[in-house]
Order: C-alpha cells, then structure tokens, then sequence
C-alpha cells in the first residue's frame, strides 16, 4: 500500500493504492462518469442511502459537493475519496472519512458505497482496508467508527472483514431513503488485528 501526496502545506492532496485500487479526492473531471455510474445504480444504492434530491445528479450538485470535499480536506473535518479500478482508471464508488474529531478523541466515521456492477467483487473490502491503514498511519487517528442497517448484510461483511466490531445499535439513528432506520454501530481501533480480506464485497 502507497500513500502518495501532491500540493504543498495545508493544500495536499492525499492519494492512496493498493491491491490494484487508486482512491483519491474527486474533482470536476469526474462529473460525467460519477454521474453515469449513479443513475446505473440507483436502485441499488437509494434503500441504504439518505433520499436523493430532485437535481442529485446534476452538474451543480457535483459542483457543490466537490467544493464541500476540499473545504473539509482544507480543515481536516473530512477525507473523500472515489475508487478507481487500475490500470483502466474505471470509476467503481466512493468512500469518506466525515466528522473528524481530535483533541482527546483523534476519530472518524467512514461512509461508503459502490456502483452496482461492481459490487460483490471484492472492491469495497479492499478499498475500505486502505482508508483505514490511510486514517491510522497517515492522519494518526485512533478510531473509525462506522454505521449500518441490521439489513445491510454486504455491508456489514465489508465491516467485519475489516476489522470493524459491532458495538451497538442505534435506534432510529440516520434518515434513509425517507425513513428513519436503526443502524448497528461498528467501530475499529488503531491497535486492533487487522483481520485478511477473504471472499466479495
């Protein structure tokens, strides 16, 4: 695994691979191919995810959350990353690292998802592996801390093959698709074993 950085000071930009995987921040660029990628997958993706808005896939809603990203890249409150398969640089889904929290906590929460022709493959266990070994050696965080429907069962072997334990449950905890859901609630140490990705995901 490499951890690579462009920019100087406070504008670096983290670049991650391993395992035959780039992740790095979005840009502009990625528009076309974000946005296609999306609509193929909506149906897969809206039942784990907050109600998309009526201009979700437009132009300026890109806009905008490339614009939050760097903001929170700037201030160290957030790392966002897309998933690109090498050497074609395929577009595959998109993994964060929100509300980051230091001081005594030194922790974060990790959020994810993968386009529908790529899920099942691997991917997302790989590319979740890499942001954790980026948060703990690269920004020193302590903790990663992330949430899941009980029904999420793809997602919830990306968590555990990763190290991820279950701690809890929330009720009614995050409002998805319009709904307000439970969601277990995972979390991983730095000093954890790491555990070896088998099988897909």
């Amino acid at each position: 695994m490499v951890f690579l950085r462009s920019g100087l000071g406070s504008d670096w930009i983290p670049h991650v691979r391993t395992n035959g995987l780039h992740l790095r921040p979005p840009h502009m660029g990625d528009y076309v191919e974000w946005a296609e990628l999306r609509s193929l997958s909506r149906d897969h993706l809206t039942p784990w995810e907050p109600q998309w808005t009526r201009d979700e896939l437009s132009r300026e809603a890109f806009r905008r959350r490339v614009r939050h990203y760097q903001r929170e890249l700037r201030e160290d409150l957030g790392y966002a990353f897309f998933i690109f398969r090498e050497p074609d640089e395929t577009l595959l889904g998109g993994i964060t690292l929100s509300n980051v929290r230091r001081g005594v906590t030194q922790a974060a929460s990790v959020g994810y998802w993968i386009g529908k022709p790529y899920a099942g493959r691997g991917y997302m266990k790989k590319a979740l592996s890499a942001v954790v070994r980026f948060a703990f050696d690269e920004l020193k965080l302590h903790r990663l801390e992330a949430a899941c429907m009980p029904t999420n069962r793809a997602s919830i072997r990306v968590l555990e093959s990763n190290g991820f334990r279950q701690e809890g449950l929330a009720r009614r905890y995050l409002k998805i698709n319009g709904v307000w859901q439970d969601h277990l609630l995972y979390a991983t140490l730095s000093d954890d074993p790491r555990e070896v990705n088998r099988g897909a995901g």
